[in-house]
């Protein structure tokens, strides 16, 4: 057995690891307001912070003295990539339903099956097998290792897709996203997946390092900041199972060109009338209350006559809402900022981002191209 040497390396730093795991599953569970997904991640941390102690326990040598864990180390790899997707999948709005949860977490079984055979022999005689280079089970870890480097993949690629799809989704559902911070999902994901690479590099202290810092970052972030325990999910989106009724239900008596023709001119009387798009809060299901429409139709009439989604729909009405009132004289000494917010931006960074989309350049550039004064400020 290779002396990795945990002696030589700040121990203290791994500990600090374990410690924050735990610590953070318990302060996620003592949060007053829980969702599913809260719970998730209590579990996942302190499932965390046991493998962190078994890692430090076998690479340490501490397995000679307490050999009773050994063989166990192997199964908790196939545990993270199903709490990842999970994790994803509740935050979303899509929690899977009990048989789904359990599917997820066959993998574990067989790696559990595979090596009941070993598991059943006493602490001693397993060790006894480790000391010894265990070839007579090399078969088996050499199948488990790849089953182990396809659990990571298959699980970062899922939850990957998971987010990106739910952005599509919150961009078809409203017109301001800024206040729904998915970058943390993604910086989750990319966390897990240095993880997965140093596992197929085989540099085990690599992994723990980085799994240490992973765990310390993802307290960080969750708790201290806006991140995961604040991140909101979508409302409209929330009830996977009532969405997917409703849009079997529409499919099954889709409307036909007329009234989704109607359904459009409707729309657009209401925004040119009341100006709806100077709602910064403005949503899907609320404008299509408004019109007295389903949401899925009204989706369908923006997609198909305007070939755009809800929330590009909404920010094009407000680029052409700027340029109107850019040009008054009267709003000359009002700032370009002030003029975003009157046409419904709620924020510099989603005005400026939108505006470059559909204009091609800036706002200074375009009303510098327009000879327009306006207070730069």
């Amino acid at each position: 057995m290779p002396d990795f040497g945990l002696q030589s390396l700040p121990s203290v730093f791994y500990l600090a690891g374990v410690f924050i795991a735990c610590f953070s599953s318990f302060l996620i569970v003592g949060k007053r307001k829980k969702i599913t997904a809260d719970y998730v991640l209590a579990a996942w941390f302190l499932v965390i912070g046991i493998h962190l102690i078994l890692f430090i326990l076998f690479f340490s040598g501490g397995y000679i003295k307490f050999p009773y864990f050994l063989g166990y180390e192997v199964i908790f790899p196939f545990i993270h990539g199903p709490m990842l997707y999970i994790y994803v999948l509740c935050v979303t709005g899509k929690a899977p339903g009990k048989k789904t949860w359990l599917l997820h977490f066959v993998p574990v079984l067989i790696v559990f099956f595979m090596l009941f055979k070993l598991l059943m022999l006493s602490p001693w005689e397993r060790l006894a097998i480790y000391q010894s280079g265990g070839k007579q089970y090399q078969l088996i870890s050499n199948v488990i290792k790849y089953m182990m480097i396809l659990s990571g993949v298959l699980y970062i690629a899922l939850s990957f897709f998971a987010v990106r799809k739910y952005t599509q989704e919150i961009s078809d559902q409203y017109s301001n996203t800024e206040k729904i911070n998915l970058s943390w999902l993604y910086y989750l994901i990319a966390g897990l997946a240095l993880i997965w690479v140093a596992v197929i590099i085989r540099n085990d202290i690599l992994i723990f390092f980085i799994v240490v810092l992973f765990i310390v970052a993802a307290a960080y972030f969750g708790i201290s900041r806006v991140g995961i325990l604040n991140l909101p999910v979508a409302e409209g989106i929330v009830n996977e199972k009532e969405t997917n009724e409703e849009t079997v239900k529409y499919q099954r008596n889709s409307p036909g060109e007329d009234v989704i023709m109607a359904v459009y001119e409707k729309l657009v009387k209401k925004m040119e009338k009341e100006k709806l798009y100077k709602d910064p809060e403005l949503n899907l299901n609320y404008t299509a209350a408004l019109l007295e429409v389903h949401p899925n139709i009204l989706s369908q009439a923006i997609n198909s006559i305007e070939n755009k989604n809800f929330y590009d729909y909404i920010n094009r009405q407000r680029i052409e809402e700027f340029k109107r009132i850019a040009v008054l004289p009267d709003n000359g000494k009002y700032t370009i900022l002030s003029l975003a917010f009157e046409s419904g931006f709620n924020s510099k960074t989603s005005f400026n981002r939108n505006f470059k989309k559909y204009m091609n350049c800036s706002p200074r550039e375009f009303l510098k191209s327009q000879s327009i004064e306006i207070n730069m400020e």
